[in-house]
């Protein structure tokens, strides 16, 4: 009996092992099917005959064509042409002072600046004098003994020897009497100095920047009583290029030409206001640090003390300096920012783009100075492209939305 149950399940397993796999061909020859009909009915693209392509639209510029001057942007430090530090040659006590001499103080020329205690001073002239008038009498007795011996030679000229002549006119002690007639008057002329150097005077119109003593203080030859700088003239130090010297017009022997300069200080004048220079000398040095060479440029009434217009210039503040070079002729002037890498130039012509190569004679701040590469009559493109191919089209903001084929 259990033989018999076995052998009616197998049949059974194999049957239901054949069901799943025809089922699973039928589904899988159904999904392709499917697919097959979707790909069969999917719409397809058709190529055009012609493509097109848009323009780019851009901006352009004309050229500037003719002689021109560049100018050259630099930094430069402001510095005194006088700067002095005043000090006295005598010694002694400060018994007077000026009111303005205090630091910011204004002073003049040949101004009292202050005295020292002048009594031992005119105590030591008095002296020398003194000694001055003991030699002229000195001088006087010994002329007067000379014209006794005088008297004595012509009475025995026969019967002296020649070489005796000197000895016997006291030649030797007349010579030493105008000798001391002469120190006496040299040690009056020094007391009169030294009694005249208790007064301290302004050497030039000028700024106290610093004051060192008081009234009773004591000092000596050489102490530093204050520091004293010119109003007349300021130096602005500006370092260049050693490959722009040659733009840069100095001074001719006579003192006449020198470029023409500005001086601007960007973080405390308003935009528009600078001050007027010249360009002075070329310094025989490099600076130190920056191995750029240095050039002087002199600013007149810095301090604006007289008739100049603007703000003063104070020493030690660093500027910009714009320098007027000497005239570029028959160059092509063109904004910075349009030349591009490699020195070259985009230009429209005839609705497309062209990659022009330039010759640069000379930059500045704001432009380029072309001799060569760039037509007078050229389109420069100014706007800035992703995609820079030569022969692209191109179309200006004011021309249609069109389109150019390809």
């Amino acid at each position: 009996m259990a033989e018999k149950q076995k052998s009616e399940t197998t049949p059974k397993k194999a049957l239901n092992w054949k069901a799943t796999l025809a089922i699973c061909l039928l589904l899988f020859l159904a999904a392709g099917g499917v697919a097959f009909w979707v790909y069969s009915t999917e719409p397809k693209a058709k190529r055009s005959g012609t493509s097109r392509e848009t323009a780019m639209l851009v901006n352009t510029v004309g050229v500037q064509s003719g002689t021109f001057r560049p100018t050259l942007v630099e930094l430069g430090r402001v510095e005194p042409s006088r700067d002095i530090e005043i000090s006295p040659r005598i010694s002694g006590e400060v018994i007077e002072m000026s009111p303005n001499f205090k630091p910011g103080g204004f002073v003049e020329k040949s101004e009292v600046l202050l005295r020292i205690d002048p009594a031992d001073y005119e105590v030591a002239l008095a002296q020398r004098e003194g000694d001055l008038h003991l030699a002229k009498a000195d001088l006087e007795v010994e002329m007067g003994r000379q014209k006794v011996a005088e008297l004595d030679y012509e009475l025995f000229e026969q019967e002296l020897a020649i070489d005796d002549k000197s000895l016997i006119l006291r030649e030797p002690q007349l010579n030493a009497a105008r000798a001391e007639v002469e120190s006496a008057q040299a040690a009056v002329r020094r007391a009169r100095l030294d009694l005249e150097r208790t007064i301290l005077r302004a050497p030039f119109d000028g700024q106290v920047l610093s004051r060192e003593v008081n009234l009773g203080s004591q000092v000596a030859q050489g102490t530093n009583l204050g520091r004293l700088v010119g109003i007349d003239t300021y130096w602005v130090v500006a370092t260049v290029p050693l490959n722009k010297l040659d733009r840069i017009e100095f001074p001719n022997s006579d003192g006449k030409g020198g470029s023409p300069a500005r001086v601007r200080n960007r973080s405390a004048w308003p935009k528009d206001i600078y001050r007027e220079g010249q360009v002075e000398t070329l310094l025989g040095t490099l600076d130190d640090q920056t191995r750029l060479a240095r050039i002087l440029i002199t600013i007149q009434d810095p301090l604006t003390r007289r008739q100049s217009e603007g703000p003063p210039l104070i020493a030690g503040s660093v500027l910009q300096v714009e320098i007027e070079g000497i005239p570029l002729e028959n160059v092509v002037r063109l904004d910075r920012p349009y030349l591009r890498k490699n020195d070259t130039v985009w230009v429209m012509e005839e609705g497309k783009l062209e990659i022009k190569e330039v010759d640069v004679a000379f930059r500045d701040a704001d432009y380029v100075y072309l001799t060569s590469g760039l037509a007078p009559e050229a389109q420069v493109v100014t706007t800035n492209l992703a995609t820079v191919v030569e022969g692209a089209p191109l179309r200006k903001e004011t021309e249609g939305a069109g389109e150019s084929p390809r």
